[in-house]
């Protein structure tokens, strides 16, 4: 652990200027670290900042580094930098490794996988809350990590992208989930296999006292195994599912994903030995997260749900698979890798409406399996949503409509982020159900 003295002392660069960047730049002001130096690849955040230096100096600066504090989605592969910054790897941490290596406090909880992470992390705080615990949820929930000030009996649940486990050097975690694993970011990581070892890094620096968590995935158990980490493995059986999904009575959690990984989070609690009727008591007002699986609205037999998080077609199909007479609007940027699946969904979608950059890769997706309109954007969509509603209503009669945007995409082709493209999509259609209904 390093002390507040050697804080001092030591020579830091960090490298991206978002809300983890500036979060760190803070942090290490109030630790009176002296030598910070800060970069972005952007002109304009540069500029903001006042930065002035070249190049040159920044790769002297890079050597110079006893710490690189990389924020989460910059690749060393990618950057412009990449030759200076890769040989100077072994320097490269995150803001996660600079709060285990600064801080202490009673228990940590890490939670990763492609899909789930975010509710997951909000559910675990919901119960732990709820018995008595002092709990924050940190990392790519809530503020970033070292923003808080963590008292000693404290309980830090800590969300990590595979993005912030691929330099990670310091974590240690009591208890480690890695929920699931899926095709997903192989555009950041190059392979299936550099992605797998991200993921894997979470339980890299545990210790015999930990706990370590995975699902019955045979593949994933022994490739635990091979690697001998040193916690505790707790495999989560099949059979936890079934059991789970007869004793949720909120309907909200009762989709495969959510009990999937609700299965982690029981078997979780048994070692803050959480009681079952508490524990699925406290699960039942759980709204769940804006933007994933989001019932946003219900208007005259048709519901209206923002899955806008759905970055890939896996999380996608967690959405698709529990409704029937659904308009599926999809599209944005490509995942690299990515393959729908749709045999068993298919048979859901009434009519699918195609809008961003990768058209024509979601039409090639949908072509002879499911009737698809091109619309290119979400304004254009609504538009013609109308005049399919008064068509299907002609032949559904009564039956409820779902209107699902999940666009099984990356959003940065039209938008800023996710949560850009969801709110877009729910001020389209509260204004366009207040003009026709």
């Amino acid at each position: 652990m390093l002390s507040q003295n050697i804080l001092k002392s030591k020579n830091f660069l960090i490298y991206g200027l978002g809300l983890t960047g500036r979060s760190v730049c803070q942090f290490l002001k109030k630790s009176r670290t002296k030598n910070i130096f800060l970069w972005d690849d952007n002109r304009n955040l540069r500029k903001k900042f006042k930065i002035k230096e070249n190049s040159r100096i920044l790769k002297k600066k890079i050597n110079e580094a006893d710490f690189i504090i990389l924020s989460p989605g910059i690749s060393l592969r990618k950057s412009k930098y990449k030759k200076t910054l890769l040989k100077n790897q072994n320097k490269v941490i995150t803001d996660i490794d600079l709060f285990f290596l600064t801080k202490k406090f009673f228990k940590s909880i890490i939670v990763t996988g492609t899909n789930g992470k975010s509710t997951t992390c909000s559910i675990i705080k919901r119960v732990l809350e709820s018995s008595g615990h002092n709990i924050v949820a940190v990392g790519n929930i809530g503020k970033p990590i070292l923003d808080y000030n963590f008292q000693r009996n404290t309980i830090a649940v800590i969300e990590m992208s595979s993005f912030q486990l691929e330099y990670s050097k310091y974590l240690r975690p009591n208890y480690a989930i890695l929920l699931n694993i899926s095709k997903d970011h192989l555009d950041w990581h190059g392979t299936m296999k550099n992605y797998i070892n991200a993921k894997f890094k979470i339980f890299s620096y545990q210790n015999t006292n930990d706990f370590a968590y995975v699902f019955d995935d045979q593949r994933i158990v022994n490739l635990y195994k091979r690697r001998k980490f040193k916690a505790s493995l707790l495999v989560v059986k099949k059979n936890i599912k079934k059991f789970i999904k007869n004793k949720i009575k909120n309907n909200y959690l009762k989709s495969s994903n959510n009990v999937e990984n609700l299965s982690f989070i029981y078997l979780l609690m048994k070692k803050f030995k959480i009681a079952d009727k508490f524990f699925f008591s406290s699960l039942k007002k759980f709204k769940g997260l804006p933007h994933r699986q989001e019932v946003f609205l219900k208007k005259n037999k048709i519901s209206f749900i923002n899955d806008s998080k759905a970055t890939s077609f896996e999380a996608s199909k967690s959405c698709l698979t529990n409704y029937k007479n659904i308009i599926w609007i999809l599209g944005g940027l490509k995942k690299d890798g990515d393959r729908f699946f749709l045999n068993r969904i298919k048979k859901n979608i009434i009519k699918a409406f195609i809008i961003g950059k990768d058209r024509s890769f979601f039409k090639k997706q949908l072509r002879g399996k499911i009737d698809y309109k091109e619309t290119l954007n979400l304004k254009n969509t609504v538009k013609h949503i109308y005049q399919e509603l008064k068509f299907i209503n002609l032949q559904k009669k009564k039956e409820r409509i779902f209107i699902i945007f999940s666009p099984a995409s990356a959003s940065y082709d039209q938008f800023n982020n996710f949560e850009e493209r969801g709110n877009q999509f729910k001020k389209l259609i509260i204004n366009y159900a207040r003009k026709y209904f």
